[in-house]
């Protein structure tokens, strides 16, 4: 099993890789970004060890463009990180797990032979509804041929609700989808957010995709509105 590990912490990557030697792996090493990218479009390999803070290209941007480019090869994604934001993020621009630092050497072990058991599976790069389409590895929308451009939490929102489309969602099912399971703030703030993709992707088309069902929360229409 041929591994890749991408991680500026260089005491950490040889651990890893002297670990992972002793458990059979073959194992090649990067710490940026951009030598991670260059190995993995240039080698076959059975999964990615990919850290996220990393030097020139981050891992979130390494994971979105081997997808797009149509490398399945299965990443797990390994950061110190750890607010459900950022594993959302993480899993939503193509990575197949996510483990935070400090982690424990077998689980890591673990998970990885678990995500090369499945294999590189090719997946679809685009969720629709309708006329409205998201690609959630580079954070793009359209509305039919027309491309909006939303903030990042706008973007989420409408994920969140496209991943479900055709079911009601409550305000705080997309809190914690969204903000996460420990937001404190004003839980109208998902009214503001509903708001605002309203005003770019429905009421300039003369559509109602985002639906308010009083008392039970929001649901997007699996036909785009």
């Amino acid at each position: 099993m041929r591994v890749l590990v991408v991680d500026d912490e260089k005491r950490l990557a040889e651990s890893l890789r002297a670990g992972l030697e002793a458990e059979g792996f073959a194992v090649d090493l990067a710490h940026d970004g951009v030598d991670g990218l260059w190995l993995a479009r240039e080698n076959e390999y059975d999964a990615i060890v990919l850290d996220l803070m990393l030097p020139q290209v981050n891992g979130y941007r390494v994971c979105a463009t081997l997808r797009a480019e149509r490398n399945w090869t299965p990443i797990l994604m390994l950061t110190a990180k750890d607010g459900e934001w950022d594993q959302v993020e993480g899993l939503d621009t193509g990575a197949d797990d996510y483990l935070t630092k400090p982690f424990s050497f077998p689980v890591l072990v673990a998970r990885l032979r678990a995500i090369a058991r499945r294999g590189a599976r090719e997946r679809p790069a685009l969720l629709e509804a309708g006329d409205i389409r998201l690609d959630p590895s580079a954070r793009r929308v359209w509305r039919g041929d027309a491309e909006i451009e939303l903030t990042a939490r706008e973007f989420a929102v409408l994920l969140l609700l496209a991943r479900r489309r055709g079911e009601v969602l409550s305000k705080r099912q997309i809190l914690d989808g969204v903000w996460g399971g420990d937001f404190e703030g004003d839980p109208n703030i998902v009214e503001v957010y509903v708001r605002h993709l309203r005003n770019k992707i429905d009421r300039p088309y003369g559509r109602q995709a985002i639906q308010t069902l009083r008392g039970a929360g929001y649901r997007l229409g699996g036909d785009g509105g």
